[in-house]
């Protein structure tokens, strides 16, 4: 019985000499793999920051893409008002004229020549 309360003495010991000899050690270890792991683990500091500006990035498009649909809202009020809205449309992208009215239509590949000529 007297050994066996030697030994475990003996072995309580060696841990508690070995806890002082690298305690410090072991706890730097696991202060800097918590360190680390705060700042570039899943849920960390760099992750956080790229979902941040992710959420800025979805932010502004939301914001642009409201302002468009104001734009749109605008445009659709003005053409079911503006008889003249209406008239300039039906002119310039369907091609029509009133009854007596001839149009002319020029060829772009003729346009741009005189268009960069007039430029300089």
């Amino acid at each position: 019985m007297g050994t066996a309360k030697l030994k475990k003495t003996d072995s309580t010991e060696r841990a508690t000499a070995w806890l002082r000899q690298h305690g410090g050690t072991l706890l730097c270890f696991l202060l800097l793999a918590l360190v680390v792991h705060d700042i570039f683990g899943t849920h960390g500091y760099l992750a956080m920051r790229h979902t941040r500006q992710e959420i800025d990035k979805v932010k502004a498009d939301i914001d642009q893409l409201n302002k468009e649909n104001l734009q749109l809202e605008q445009q659709v009020k003005e053409l079911k008002s503006d008889p003249h809205k209406i008239e300039k449309i039906t002119r310039d992208e369907l091609g029509l004229a009133r009854p007596g009215e001839v149009i002319i239509k020029i060829p772009q590949s003729q346009l741009l020549p005189q268009e960069s000529s007039a430029k300089p």
